[in-house]
C-alpha cells in the first residue's frame, strides 16, 4: 500500500499537471477519474481515462523528464500524492543496473513519442533548405545552418546538439526578410557524432512552439512558397 504525503481535490476540468511542465510527483486516484491527453499539432487527443486506484505521473519520477501528457480532472477528483521519501527508498532498493534500465526505457519511450508526434504534425515531407539560425548554448549564442525544414520544425546540422527536451529561443533568418524570426522551440531529438549512420549527419530535430502572429504569418508564407516550388 502506498504511503501518501497529502491529498488534493480537483473540480471538473481542472488541470492537475500540464504536458511539458516540470515535476516528478506521483499521484494515486482516490476517487473520480483523470483524463490523460496530449497535444499533437494544434489538436488535443485523449490517450486514456484513469479510474480510482490508478497511478499516474510515474514516468517523470523514474526518468527525471518533463511531463509527457496533461492530466485533467473528470468530475470531482481526489488524488493522493505518494510520499516521495518512501518512493525513493523503494526505488533505491533496486540494483543500480536495474534502475539504469528503467530510466533508459522511460527516456527511450519519451523519444519514441516525440518522434511519432514530430512525423504526424508534418503537413509535407521536410524540404532540404540551408538557412541561417542562431540559438543560446550556456553563456554563448551559436550560429548554425538548417539541413531541412517543414511547417512543424527543422533539422540543425551540428556536431554538438543540445540535450533532448531543452527549450530554446531560436532565431531563424529567412531569405529576403531583414529581421530574423524569434521562435520558442524544444529539442525533439538529438543525434551525436558517434551515433551517425550512413547519410544521417549529427544534429538535432527542433520542434516549433510559440512565435508572434507576425512571425508566424511570415513563416507560413515562406513554407507555402518552398513547398509549391
Amino acid at each position: 500500500m502506498f504511503t501518501l504525503a497529502s491529498e488534493e481535490t480537483y473540480s471538473n476540468g481542472k488541470i492537475i499537471f500540464k504536458e511539458d511542465s516540470p515535476g516528478d510527483w506521483v499521484y494515486l486516484i482516490l476517487s473520480g477519474s483523470v483524463e490523460i491527453s496530449k497535444m499533437i499539432g494544434k489538436k488535443r487527443f485523449v490517450l486514456e481515462v484513469l479510474k480510482e486506484g490508478d497511478v499516474f505521473g510515474e514516468l517523470s519520477f523514474i526518468g527525471g523528464i518533463k511531463r509527457t501528457a496533461t492530466a485533467t480532472a473528470v468530475g470531482e477528483v481526489t488524488v493522493g500524492i505518494i510520499d516521495r521519501d518512501s518512493l525513493d527508498q523503494e526505488f533505491n532498493k533496486l540494483s543500480s543496473d536495474f534502475r539504469s534500465i528503467l530510466v533508459t526505457v522511460v527516456k527511450r519511450f519519451k523519444t519514441m513519442i516525440d518522434r511519432v508526434i514530430d512525423f504526424s504534425v508534418r503537413t509535407k515531407e521536410r524540404v532540404p533548405k540551408r538557412l541561417s539560425v542562431s540559438y543560446p548554448d550556456k553563456n554563448s549564442f551559436l550560429k548554425a545552418y538548417t539541413g531541412n525544414i517543414s511547417g512543424g520544425g527543422l533539422f540543425i546540422k551540428t556536431s554538438t546538439p543540445l540535450p533532448q527536451g531543452e527549450t530554446i529561443l531560436l532565431k531563424l533568418q529567412l531569405p529576403g526578410i531583414p529581421d530574423p524570426l524569434g521562435i520558442e522551440c524544444s529539442v525533439a531529438w538529438a543525434r551525436k557524432k558517434e551515433e551517425t549512420k550512413g547519410t544521417h549527419p549529427a544534429g538535432m530535430g527542433i520542434k516549433f512552439g510559440e512565435m508572434s502572429n507576425k512571425d508566424r504569418q511570415t513563416f507560413q508564407n515562406y513554407i507555402k512558397t518552398i513547398i509549391q516550388s
